[in-house]
């Protein structure tokens, strides 16, 4: 049930900003589930809805955006899926909590500011690596949106060149995940039952995305992002002390 209540409501902010997903299922997975389980199975929900929000907004690509992100990414993820494998579990949950808390505190500042200001190729830089290495630790992909949403002028480009930065990432780490034995027949039978309540929330949150106002949208997001960050690291502090 938890499992449903997590894809449903994960689904419908992806359907509405285009990310968050994973932050959002794996925030609520992860009071009843390790992240060795909980990444793939993510990961395999995704792809579809990252497919169809790719084509959906195909006439607003622009390689400049997409294609050097993309390198970046694959460039930490094989970094962050060993990292997986080894590290202790409880450490994961509150690196994971803090990155949460991290982006959503950027998200809030860039919201209160009334200018974009042009991010420098270093910076670039770092959101990639960093996000690739989160990527192959968790999924995330919101030091991304971080970056997209700085060199896109609306909510379907930056959707549309964000979700294909996630698609690309999401090919090459389904193959890594197989190949490292991440991904096995118990993960795909747990992903393939989620998979019509992906797209439920999926339809629900493109349906509100269109009736709601994207500052509307922003607000809530980073609301739920920071409570969920903040849970999981009192909650696994707690345990290691």
């Amino acid at each position: 049930m938890i499992a449903i209540i997590a894809t449903i409501t994960a689904y419908i902010i992806k359907g509405m900003c285009g990310f968050a997903n994973t932050l959002v299922f794996s925030s609520i997975m992860s009071f009843t589930a390790n992240n060795i389980n909980i990444t793939p199975t993510e990961l395999l929900l995704g792809y579809p809805s990252n497919i169809f929000i790719a084509y959906k907004q195909r006439k607003c690509l622009s390689k400049r955006i997409w294609l050097p992100l993309s390198l970046l990414v694959i460039a930490g993820i094989i970094p962050g899926a060993i990292f997986l494998k080894t590290v202790n579990t409880q450490f994961l949950k509150i690196f994971f909590g803090l990155s949460i808390v991290t982006i959503s505190l950027e998200m809030f500042l860039r919201e209160r500011q009334k200018e974009k200001n042009k991010s420098s190729k270093i910076v670039l830089t770092i959101i990639g690596i960093i996000s690739g290495i989160l990527c192959g630790l968790f999924g995330i992909g919101a030091f991304l949106a971080a970056y997209v949403s700085r060199t896109t002028d609306n909510q379907n480009e930056f959707k549309g060149n964000l979700c294909i930065v996630f698609l690309i990432e999401n090919t090459f780490r389904i193959i890594l995940y197989i190949l490292t034995g991440i991904i096995n027949l118990t993960i795909l039978k747990a992903a393939l039952l989620l998979i019509p309540f992906m797209a439920i929330g999926l339809y629900i949150g493109s349906v509100l995305s269109n009736k709601t106002s994207e500052t509307v949208i922003k607000k809530v997001v980073i609301m739920l992002l920071m409570l969920s960050g903040v849970s999981l690291i009192i909650n696994n502090i707690s345990h290691i002390i």
